[in-house]
């Protein structure tokens, strides 16, 4: 077992892209989850031109990217190295899309909005958990 105060690149690393993914899977879910409520509510009112959910859904993904990118490069600030930083934010934003895109549509499918909710908390805990890893592995300071 190391010492806890001393510092773990490989921890700060994968809790960082953990944070990134998670987090901004979770946006991007919950936007997703906000899209298809306004679009219901359009289509109960019978007037689609005031449907805005395209530009919501543009916005919601840009938000997502900025938070899984945020995540990933703020979360691994104990990695001296700066490539390897920009590596760990890249990679947050990319499998946050991979993560919303792959998941989002068979949770939508198979418990409508309770689905989309239940994949946005999961996130949720998923990237607090990287977060807090990522903390630990910076050790004492």
């Amino acid at each position: 077992m190391t010492d806890p105060a001393e510092k773990d690149p490989l921890a700060i690393g994968l809790g960082a892209l953990t944070a990134g993914i998670g987090l901004g899977a979770a946006c991007i879910t919950a936007v997703l989850l906000l899209v298809q409520l306004l679009q219901r509510a359009a289509q109960g009112n019978g007037d689609p031109a005031v449907d805005m959910s395209g530009d919501l859904l543009i916005a919601g993904l840009i938000a997502g990217i900025a938070i899984a990118a945020l995540f990933g490069w703020r979360r691994s600030n104990g990695v001296e190295n700066l490539w390897q930083r920009g590596v760990v934010g890249v990679l947050s934003v990319f499998g946050a899309l991979a993560v919303a895109f792959f998941f989002t549509i068979p949770a939508r499918q198979l418990l409508g909005p309770a689905g989309l909710v239940l994949l946005a908390a999961i996130m949720v805990i998923i990237g607090v958990a990287g977060s807090r890893w990522a903390i630990q592995g910076q050790g004492k300071r």
